[in-house]
């Protein structure tokens, strides 16, 4: 059993960053891949961007036009979305997601993970 907490939402204007964090609680981070994904209002969800349990695998969404950044800490038991040069079209609910996984690799489909966090609001204002 994982859980999660995402944190480091919030408001902020057209052309700035946010670091959004996701806290993973046991002693097993290390076998996870961590993704991050976003929904906006009366949207599907969308993948952001993910990680390999070590950190040695990223991927990101096309979309995202390399203004993402995802790493992880597994002394700390945390992963992190850097988001930078923010517009308002980003403004979503962004949730941090688990899987256990044996290989290294950075699933982008959100039907694969396993455990969620509740999800951090993030509003990009023009």
């Amino acid at each position: 059993q994982v859980q999660l907490v995402e944190s480091g939402g919030g408001l902020v204007q057209a052309g700035g960053s946010l670091r959004l964090s996701c806290a993973a609680s046991g002693r097993t981070f290390s076998s996870y891949a961590m993704g991050w994904f976003r929904q906006a209002p009366g949207k599907e969800r969308e993948f952001v961007a993910a990680i390999s349990r070590s950190g040695g695998s990223v991927s990101f969404a096309d979309s995202m036009g390399g203004r993402f950044d995802i790493s992880r800490d597994n002394a700390k038991n945390t992963a992190y979305l850097q988001m930078n040069s923010l517009k308002p079209e980003d403004t979503a609910v962004y949730s941090c997601a688990a899987l256990w996984t044996i290989g290294e690799y950075a699933e982008k489909r959100s039907d694969k993970y396993t455990y969620w966090g509740q999800g951090t609001q993030v509003t990009v204002s023009s």
